[in-house]
């Protein structure tokens, strides 16, 4: 029987790379839970409206966060 011969790699730990990482998971995590606000879902769908239906509702696009994060502007 022989035996398929593979080189081995050798990993090297990189700090810079393990930093990267978890600043990489950490705004992930940041923007999902800013996606899933649900304040942040009435911007989109408000921004996803026409003109004409804000227009109906008595909105300009421009006032849309005024709108709806009035109180914490």
């Amino acid at each position: 029987m022989a035996l398929a011969a593979t080189p081995q790699t050798a990993t090297i730990w990189s700090p810079l790379a393990a930093l990267k990482r978890s600043l990489s998971a950490i705004f992930t995590g940041l923007v999902n839970v800013s996606e899933a606000n649900p304040r942040y879902q009435q911007i989109c769908r408000l921004q996803a409206m026409s003109d004409e239906q804000l227009a109906k509702k008595g909105l300009k696009r421009e006032d849309i966060a005024m709108h709806v994060l009035g109180h914490w502007m």
